[in-house]
């Protein structure tokens, strides 16, 4: 080895230098999230609308409680975490799946997605650099809402059913509903990359969750009941419950997992087509 070669400086490769690592990825994900008006306004009509119909619903409840049924009383009294959240995230949760939906669908119908896919020719390393930014983000925003929508309802509820973060289960109902959401937004996310048409993508995901899930109360005996309570929507929201209820057929950790599960398959599925149909 002559003395210019072990002087001289080691070399990056170009194609190393610029090799679309998932870190890279992420990054680019999330400039391209960031960058568009309706993550901005799904976001903030999730933060507004869950905060706003929490107040709304939770003044309602204590104006009209000499007038309440007594065993909805009780109810709340036994799950006065759940009473909060379920006051307006089940509102709220509208905008995260509007949004998982547009997340990629509008990548398609914009044509955007062929320059992700050109830049990354294994395209699954997109949907997943895609999903994990959108979660976290879902997640971040997922957990300011929860809090916010705990410390609005728990004092205009202190008079009727008191409640603390300090009290069992309700530091992690409130926690959990963060993930939720977030779990809920990549359900949505997974559609639309299947689906790949942002209207329909977004009429598919409400409509599973306004219609399916009500409609599944309606099949008889026990079969309605379990096809109901491992439906995506229904078994993940039971992590918002401080206490589970005597008809429930799964935990809220439970719950929480049949969502992640659905979730799941339906990214497979998504990664699947992706690569095997043309963008």
């Amino acid at each position: 080895m002559t003395a210019a070669t072990a002087s001289a400086p080691a070399t990056v490769p170009v194609a190393d230098a610029h090799k679309p690592t998932f870190g890279r990825l992420m990054l680019s994900e999330w400039t391209k999230i960031r960058s568009v008006r309706s993550t901005v306004w799904s976001l903030a009509i999730l933060i507004v609308a869950t905060l706003v119909f929490t107040a709304l619903f939770i003044q309602m409840g204590v104006a009209n409680w000499d007038k309440t049924d007594p065993s909805q009383q009780a109810a709340m009294r036994l799950d006065p975490t759940g009473t909060i959240l379920g006051s307006g995230i089940l509102i709220g949760q509208l905008a995260v799946l509007v949004l998982g939906a547009m997340v990629i669908a509008s990548e398609y119908s914009t044509g955007m997605i062929r320059a992700s896919l050109l830049a990354v020719p294994k395209r699954v390393p997109v949907l997943l650099a895609k999903a994990a930014v959108f979660g976290l983000l879902v997640l971040a925003v997922g957990e300011v809402t929860a809090f916010g929508s705990f410390l609005i309802g728990a004092p205009m509820l202190n008079g009727k059913a008191p409640v603390s973060l300090g009290d069992p289960g309700v530091l992690r109902a409130v926690v959990g509903c963060g993930f939720y959401l977030s779990l809920l937004g990549l359900f949505a996310l997974a559609v639309g990359a299947i689906i790949r048409h942002t209207a329909a993508s977004i009429t598919g995901v409400i409509a599973f969750v306004l219609v399916l899930a009500p409609m599944a109360r309606l099949l008889p005996g026990t079969v309605g009941e379990h096809v109901h309570a491992y439906l995506p929507t229904e078994a993940g929201f039971l992590i918002t419950q401080q206490h589970p209820r005597v008809d429930d057929l799964l935990g809220p950790w439970q719950g929480l997992g049949v969502l992640a599960l659905w979730t799941a398959a339906l990214l497979a599925v998504a990664a699947v087509l992706l690569k095997r149909r043309d963008a």
